[in-house]
């Protein structure tokens, strides 16, 4: 295992001093020290974002940026990563810090091990030369990539495993301090219990798992848990609203929304009567870590209507919950809900949805 204090001296050295990325799970500690050390970083929201940023940075002052990701965020980071970094293009040199979820042994979820399985090919065939970390001992291996990257001008990665930083709860993420009163789970009992024959499609994390959990068996076989590919969710449930007479709701998260906003623009020129949108908005990104979204910091309602959505609702308490739920489930109109939700919920409860074969047959009878 290794220390964290160690890694970004390691860094440090080596003159890599701008961190940017996407939270993830098993890169928690590594978010966790950036913030309390309040090391030079900005999250964005997502990949390829944090790609395009990370070369605007060595384009000002030729230092290597470091981008922090998960594997299942390659797929993001791809286009600019071969379409601007590549030696063939702009041939620019960066390091990518990759979470490897799904890693060769480890047991994981099935979304999790099948890019897993292809995370070092995908790699390959971008030309990115990468190194496992799984010690210090790793350091020197990682230092030859990084002078190679330097040298030749080109990306370099590291990839690393599931509890390879050592935890130390004296860093810790401050906590947003809004307690608010409404938890993931009274939310999603409320709505189940006020919709009849609706085909719910759920966003990636502890939104779907707790979906899966509350909902009863008849209400399961109108569920569809997008347990993977993050940012999604509304997508999915637009392309299945536009060619079905089914009322639809797309259950989503602030992180998730944000990752790919373009989404509700395009959801707000396309969508039907049938189509209904709920942000659950706990500013933050829950289940890997608690870092903050910075939704809150923005008039969300305003770029809402901008995006052609007719109605705007929001509930900020239980006392609005059950007025301002059974309104927007009535609307006919084009309609948007966000909820202000906690950050803080029981999340030791919550289970996976399984077979995902068999709960992809029930929601398409």
């Amino acid at each position: 295992m290794i220390k964290l204090e160690n890694f970004f001296n390691f860094l440090k050295k080596r003159e890599i001093s701008f961190f940017t990325g996407v939270p993830d799970s098993i890169l928690k500690e590594f978010s966790i020290y950036i913030e309390h050390k309040k090391i030079k970083h900005i999250p964005t929201t997502n990949e390829g974002s944090a790609v395009a940023l990370a070369s605007g940075y060595y384009l000002s002052n030729k230092k290597i940026p470091a981008i922090y990701l998960q594997n299942s965020g390659l797929g993001n980071a791809i286009n600019p990563l071969i379409s601007i970094l590549h030696k063939k293009v702009y041939s620019i040199p960066s390091l990518l810090i990759i979470g490897w979820r799904g890693a060769p042994g480890l047991k994981d979820e099935p979304q999790h091990l099948t890019k897993g399985k292809i995370t070092k090919n995908l790699l390959k065939l971008a030309g990115i030369k990468y190194c496992i970390i799984n010690n210090e001992k790793s350091f020197k291996e990682l230092s030859n990539l990084l002078s190679y990257s330097k040298k030749n001008n080109v990306p370099v990665a590291c990839l690393i495993k599931k509890n390879t930083f050592i935890e130390n709860k004296k860093y810790f993420i401050k906590k947003n301090k809004n307690f608010r009163d409404l938890k993931r789970d009274y939310i999603i009992k409320e709505l189940l219990t006020k919709i009849r024959n609706t085909k719910i499609i759920s966003s990636t994390g502890y939104i779907s798992r707790e979906l899966f959990r509350l909902s009863s068996n008849k209400q399961k076989k109108n569920n569809f848990y997008v347990v993977g590919g993050m940012g999604h969710c509304s997508m999915i449930a637009l392309g299945y609203s536009l060619f079905s007479k089914k009322q639809v709701l797309c259950l989503d998260g602030d992180g998730s929304m944000l990752m790919h906003l373009g989404s509700i623009f395009t959801i707000g020129q396309q969508s039907k009567k049938n189509f209904k949108y709920i942000l659950l908005n706990n500013d933050s990104h829950e289940s890997v870590g608690g870092q903050k979204t910075n939704l809150s910091k923005i008039n969300l309602e305003r770029i809402i209507k901008e995006f052609k959505f007719e109605k705007y609702y929001l509930i900020k308490n239980k006392k609005d919950l059950n007025y301002k739920l059974n309104l927007f489930l009535a609307s006919k109109k084009r309609s948007f809900l966000e909820i202000k939700m906690s950050s803080f919920n029981n999340n030791s409860l919550l289970g996976r949805p399984k077979d995902f074969i068999e709960i992809k047959k029930n929601f398409m009878k």
